[in-house]
């Protein structure tokens, strides 16, 4: 190819070291805290590509952070590695079959998400050299983005700290500059303690954790008709007290997600659930303890970093998928609803196209549409960094997020070709911010005005900690 960034070489150059370890990160699918042989993988493929390593990076043992260069603006690269429960599934095939019964799978694309954005830490890295440019770039491996909240508790500690602008981006059916929309997010856990007794003989003797718990779900779902419309609140039962039901249960523990579109108004429904917990505990004369899990910001736009990402977008154009491809996502697609199929459609204003497997084009910039968002630790980072996000296409178009489909087309031909895409697309965006002092400045002015009209507040309270796995044993 003729006429291209140099930069692009550099990830060809190191192009098969991270795809296997796109694989092998496949392979060893961990939970949120949890992922301490992906974590290593990345931290030895960092020492071996010449990074300074810094390892349980804001005090948590799985996450990790590799420095090159000297001097100049500080580029950060944000990657991830976190899998989910109940979502192992054999690769390469287009059916339901697991590796482990009920075992953890990628079924969000995870491995693909770290590996690339190393990769194109490292091709930053390799053309700062080769230039001999002023300039550092920063790979943060960062775990438990499903749930987990590291990255809060990573900005809350200060890990990005002097960082100039950062770079991310997530595996797709779609290739597009992401919208700046995400849900503010808190997960909170309500423990209920009452009082044993025989359901039968001693039923007034008892007092209930179960039914406090029932009742928070009744005043939950009364509350519904009277929060704001983007506002969701999701459950799951921790603890339902036992098997025994001639025991009254004296326990009873349930988390509570609750999201809204902006970070003030989820923390003030918040408040109104906990009202709604502790008058469950009055009614029942029980006691209600809570502890918040996690809890994540919505995401602060940047313009000016989106148009860049836009434009290294552009430049590269789509991802280069070939007839085999195409073949194993038609195969995928077979297996998929007519709604599924629409989906990803109704999100960037297009109409449904017949026969197309995969998308080998880009999105234009902001396309309107459905919006159908969920929540992101990558949000606080871009309240104290000027960040863009860019999805790029490595599964069949209409694949669900979290699901077993994605977690099949996890190690193909066709992810590898994404995950490489959007390494090429970061490390030229990166690349476009060091060589141009005037565009990273416009992007900090633009981060600094915004944060002037709304200043950030980390929705995690000081003495929340991060719910830490300990390492495995043998």
């Amino acid at each position: 190819m003729l006429n291209t960034p140099p930069i692009w070489a550099h990830v060809e150059t190191h192009r098969d070291d991270l795809t296997g370890l796109a694989d092998q990160v496949w392979s060893t699918p961990e939970l949120l805290y949890g992922e301490y042989a992906s974590c290593q993988a990345h931290a030895e493929m960092l020492k071996a590509k010449g990074f300074r390593v810094t390892e349980n990076v804001a005090g948590i043992p799985t996450a990790v952070m590799g420095e090159a260069g000297e001097g100049g603006p500080v580029i950060a690269i944000l990657g991830e590695y976190d899998a989910l429960p109940g979502l192992s599934q054999v690769a390469g095939i287009a059916e339901p079959r697991e590796v482990t019964p009920n075992g953890n799978g990628h079924g969000c694309g995870h491995n693909l998400l770290g590996s690339a954005a190393l990769l194109a830490a490292t091709a930053l890295k390799d053309w700062l050299a080769e230039t001999g440019t002023p300039g550092r770039v920063r790979y943060y491996g960062c775990p438990a983005e499903e749930g987990g909240a590291a990255k809060t508790f990573m900005v809350r500690d200060g890990a990005f700290a002097d960082v100039d602008a950062a770079v991310t981006w997530h595996p797709d059916g779609m290739t597009r500059v992401d919208d700046p929309l995400s849900l503010a997010n808190t997960r909170i856990d309500f423990t209920f303690q009452g009082r044993s007794s025989h359901a039968a003989m001693n039923p007034h003797l008892g007092r209930s954790a179960l039914d406090a718990v029932e009742l928070t779900s009744v005043g939950v779902n009364y509350l519904r008709e009277h929060m704001v419309q983007d506002a969701r609140i999701h459950y799951a039962y921790l603890d339902a007290g036992g098997s025994a039901p001639n025991v009254v249960q004296s326990r009873a523990k349930v988390r509570y997600s609750i999201r809204a579109l902006h970070s003030a108004e989820m923390l003030a429904l918040v408040e109104r659930v906990k009202d709604v917990a502790r008058g469950a505990a009055l009614m029942t004369g029980t006691e209600m303890s809570f502890q918040i899990f996690s809890a994540v910001s919505s995401t602060l736009e940047n313009k000016v970093m989106d148009g860049a990402m836009q434009r290294a977008l552009e430049e590269l154009g789509g991802v280069p998928f070939d007839e085999a491809d195409r073949l194993y996502a038609r195969a995928i697609q077979a297996t998929l609803t007519e709604a599924d199929l629409a989906a990803p459609y109704r999100g960037v204003a297009m109409e449904p196209r017949e026969d197309e497997p995969l998308c080998d084009y880009i999105v234009p910039l902001r396309p309107g549409g459905e919006v159908l968002i969920g929540s992101t630790d990558v949000s606080d980072v871009s309240w104290v960094v000027p960040l863009s996000e860019v999805l790029v296409a490595t599964h069949a178009i209409g694949t669900p997020a979290h699901s077993w489909q994605i977690t099949a087309q996890g190690k193909s031909p066709a992810a590898h070709k994404g995950m490489t895409h959007a390494a090429k697309v970061m490390a030229r965006c990166a690349q476009m911010l060091i060589e141009d002092p005037a565009l990273l400045a416009e992007a900090q002015a633009e981060h600094a005005e915004r944060l002037r009209k709304t200043p950030y507040r980390n929705p995690l309270p000081e003495d929340v900690e991060p719910p830490l796995v300990p390492r495995p044993v043998g």
